[in-house]
């Protein structure tokens, strides 16, 4: 699975590439290459459209009962490979994508729980999505990804 995902994401490089070269081939073509990850809370998925393409649709954690995900549109702050939470006693956050303050979609090992509200606030995905979403976010880059979480 992990490879067929890895093609697409190769077949969607190559279409960004080619919409960057017809962006600045020609003043009249207009290439939009946008990310929109949505992360519906109630149902405990990301859907993730490439220029309005629905691309991918995972299964996340979002916050439990005791630890709210915020709500919003909001746009990549910073990424890193591997962080470590600082809040957390140091809990490994492979592949973030932070976007607001504290709170980034990353991976997590605690596969079994996704589908379900089981965070600390942060949007958690199986680790071979979240490398794809990293991927995405670092090849489209911060200011054409936008990360909507809704009820």
């Amino acid at each position: 699975m992990h490879t067929a995902i890895s093609a697409k994401l190769i077949d969607i490089t190559a279409a960004a590439l080619t919409g960057a070269a017809l962006l600045f081939g020609s003043g009249a073509a207009h290439a939009a290459n946008k990310i929109v990850a949505r992360v519906s809370l109630s149902q405990q998925i990301m859907e993730v459209s490439v220029d309005g393409r629905p691309t991918f649709a995972w299964k996340v954690s979002t916050g439990d009962r005791a630890h709210v995900t915020p709500t919003g549109s909001f746009k990549p702050t910073r990424m890193h490979e591997m962080w470590y939470s600082k809040k957390y006693d140091n809990a490994p956050m492979p592949h973030s994508v932070f976007f607001s303050g504290g709170y980034a979609v990353h991976a997590t090992y605690a596969i079994k729980r996704l589908g379900q509200p089981a965070s600390h606030g942060c949007v958690r995905l199986h680790p071979d999505n979240a490398a794809d979403f990293y991927q995405l976010v670092e090849t489209f880059g911060a200011t054409n990804t936008s990360i909507v979480i809704v009820k």
